[in-house]
């Protein structure tokens, strides 16, 4: 379980006002200083006036999609029963629902829908390579998923309706688990919180803080999640890593061997010489450890991957396009990030999908931050950089974008 840091003041309010403040209502430090992994925060009218970019109609439509990620969750109160299925569920499924205790679940979201992905933009207080995905869910009245503990964190912002959520800050919960159902839910849930939410208003939730959300009437909520990976996530693909790139001549040598005086034990020598072995796989170099994890978290969760890359075209034609008011828009599943290189100060890593670029600063930081490139941001990069954007482009992790195409061409990814 992930642990929480102590709060620096138990007084800190649990519920506050944005008040125009922006979403968090107030100064983004503040808010990372106070309230990240530390402790929950109801902020009300987080978003004023908020009008979620999707329909609840619009979501049971993207369930039935072969790609999308989505789940039901139903409970039987007269058998006191859970039950969950995976999607892609048929459109004709919807209308015959019951009227309470069953949710829509849809994950990458913003994968899919621009308007959804454009929420990202909100939580700019945060490394954008953090982010993992919208979720966004559906609930009849009564409808949830049970009193359960995340291991991430969650910002939870009401689009529709309303949904109570009750909420255990007391530290060290118990986390004793129902046996016998197919979602992971706390045996003992004792909440101390109480809070209904309305369009707008956004629940934070750090990793290991129980809860439990249940719709007062039909809701949407749209659940934005910054998911880390584990210790066991991370050597895991690290030893990968290093058995890909290993060397086999490196083993473990003793060419200052001495006659043992017991022919069994691993002695403290021998110990040290298969340190020395270890060492020199670079295992602490930090150029090595840099490149490792920009490709590690560029591809970490991604649910899906580039497919079907725009017809070929000359690099000719593809700039022409840009001068006429095209974009390369960069494909929602394509992750970016980059770091400043510990060996060339001039060089910046570029992480893409997993790849890994040399470019100029410049060039490393435009492309991991920007969704589209037009004419002017593609000129400005280097040759090297406008050779990758081509390459990327035939590779499926952009499209040319343009109101020129037909209506075919728009749908093309």
């Amino acid at each position: 379980m992930a642990k929480r840091t102590p709060p620096r003041n138990a007084s800190l309010p649990y519920e506050i006002d944005a008040a125009g403040n922006g979403p968090l209502g107030m100064p983004p430090a503040d808010f990372l200083r106070d309230y990240w992994q530390k402790r929950p925060l109801l902020i009300r009218n987080a978003f004023p006036d908020f009008e979620s970019p999707l329909t609840p109609e619009d979501l049971a439509g993207l369930a039935c999609e072969d790609t999308a990620l989505s789940r039901i969750a139903r409970y039987d109160r007269a058998a006191d029963a859970w039950s969950i299925r995976s999607g892609p569920f048929a459109e004709e499924e919807f209308p015959g629902m019951p009227h309470q205790d069953w949710t829509l679940l849809v994950q990458d979201v913003d994968k899919w829908d621009p308007d959804v992905r454009a929420l990202l933009d909100a939580f700019d207080f945060m490394p954008r390579w953090r982010m993992d995905d919208i979720m966004i869910s559906f609930a009849a009245p009564g409808g949830s998923v049970g009193a359960h503990i995340d291991q991430y964190d969650v910002f939870l912002l009401q689009g529709q309706g309303h949904r109570r959520w009750l909420i255990d800050t007391a530290p060290n919960p118990d986390e004793t688990y129902l046996e016998d159902v197919p979602l992971r839910l706390l045996k003992h849930f004792r909440p101390n919180q109480d809070w209904v939410l309305a369009p707008g208003d956004m629940l934070y939730v750090p990793p290991g803080v129980p809860h439990h959300g249940i719709a007062e009437d039909a809701c949407l909520t749209i659940s934005v999640g910054l998911r880390a990976p584990s210790s066991a996530e991370l050597l895991g693909d690290f030893v990968d890593t290093l058995t890909c790139d290993a060397d086999e001549s490196v083993r473990y040598s003793d060419p200052d061997l001495a006659p043992p005086e017991d022919l069994c034990e691993i002695d403290a020598t021998a110990m040290a010489r298969a340190v020395e072995a270890l060492n020199k796989l670079r295992m602490n170099d930090p150029e090595r450890l840099g490149d490792w994890f920009g490709r590690f978290i560029s591809l970490y969760r991604s649910a899906g991957v580039p497919l079907d890359p725009d017809p070929p075209r000359s690099r000719i034609e593809i700039e022409f396009d840009l001068q006429q008011g095209a974009v390369l828009a960069r494909h929602p599943w394509t992750r970016a990030a980059w770091r400043r290189s510990t060996e060339h100060k001039r060089i910046g890593k570029l992480y893409i999908a997993g790849q890994i670029h040399a470019l100029p600063l410049a060039d490393a930081s435009l492309l991991a931050a920007a969704q589209a490139l037009d004419a002017d941001a593609y000129a400005s990069l280097s040759p090297d950089g406008q050779a990758l954007v081509i390459a990327l482009l035939g590779e499926g992790h952009y499209h040319l974008e343009s109101d020129s195409f037909d209506e075919d061409d728009d749908d093309r990814d």
